[in-house]
């Protein structure tokens, strides 16, 4: 008669594995050490470098060839009127696009085509937006090298990102409570307005900011759609020639004079600022529907 298999047979593996899942572990754990780490550097060196250039003169000056009394409140302003717009293209278009593809598009090929595609679309650098933008507002359509221009161009840029993360909060809703919307009476229409986009909401809201954020620190696409570094004056309208933060920020790296390595430092805490400032209200937000979900 065979003797049984005891457990002691399979210890020899079953140690290996644990080992190799631990040093798996362990690496995983230091990249990511490794990455924070240089993040905490770049950071302290950047506030080494900006602290002593803030001031409110920086947020009121506009540039200047003079570093001590340069400023960057055409690059705000022309940020938020970017951001703004970009903001206005994209939510309703994206969220719109989200819950077509997830509730009413019908299954079929050409809907799995346009499925891949934006999936791709979210993946493709952002000169070629620029380019694309370049193209088709300034020239075609014969915008001009406008905040209007700007905006569509960065709005094309992460509506893909929008689409994708509305489709997955969407897709996260437990069918079960479409069921009982449904049997209730409620329409289909109903049923998404008042049971699904509230519950789907602050993961939809945190792909918006996300979005954004991303779209705020590009200079690729606002490079080849704007391509100016020294403006005195703000935008007044979607018309305005304009510029950006990021776009200042590389200016001022660009010159080799170590004042201007300064204000560019100064320039990037602003912008964290204001990246940090939208993600809090993501943050808020997405705990404020939660809470209203819950209730």
């Amino acid at each position: 008669m065979n003797s049984p298999i005891g457990i002691e047979h399979f210890s020899p593996k079953l140690n290996r594995r644990k080992r190799f899942g631990q040093f798996i572990y362990l690496l995983l754990l230091s990249c990511v050490l490794i990455g924070i780490m240089g993040l905490l550097l770049l950071l302290v060196r950047i506030l080494f470098d900006g602290i002593d250039w803030l001031s409110w003169h920086f947020l009121t000056n506009f540039p200047s060839r003079h570093p001590e009394i340069a400023g960057m409140k055409s690059a705000i302003f022309g940020t938020i009127w970017t951001i703004g717009l970009t903001g206005i293209f994209t939510v309703p278009i994206g969220i719109g696009a989200a819950i077509y593809l997830e509730e009413y598009s019908p299954k079929n090929w050409f809907t799995q085509i346009v499925e891949i595609n934006i999936s791709n679309l979210a993946g493709v650098p952002s000169i070629v937006y620029g380019l694309l933008g370049l193209a088709l507002f300034v020239q075609w359509m014969s915008i001009g090298r406008t905040v209007l221009a700007g905006a569509l161009t960065l709005a094309l840029l992460v509506l893909p990102i929008v689409i994708l993360a509305s489709r997955e909060a969407i897709r996260a809703v437990p069918d079960s409570y479409r069921q009982a919307s449904y049997a209730l009476g409620a329409t289909k229409w109903q049923t998404q307005k008042s049971v699904v986009l509230p519950i789907a909401m602050p993961s939809v809201l945190t792909g918006v900011i996300l979005a954004l954020s991303r779209a705020i620190g590009e200079a690729a696409p606002i490079i080849a759609i704007s391509a100016l570094v020294y403006l005195t004056f703000i935008p007044t309208n979607p018309l305005s020639r304009f510029t950006v933060m990021p776009i200042q920020i590389f200016n001022w790296v660009s010159r080799p004079q170590d004042e201007f390595r300064g204000l560019a430092a100064a320039g990037i805490i602003i912008l964290l600022i204001i990246l940090l400032g939208m993600n809090s209200f993501a943050i808020y937000f997405r705990n404020r529907y939660q809470k209203q979900s819950e209730e």
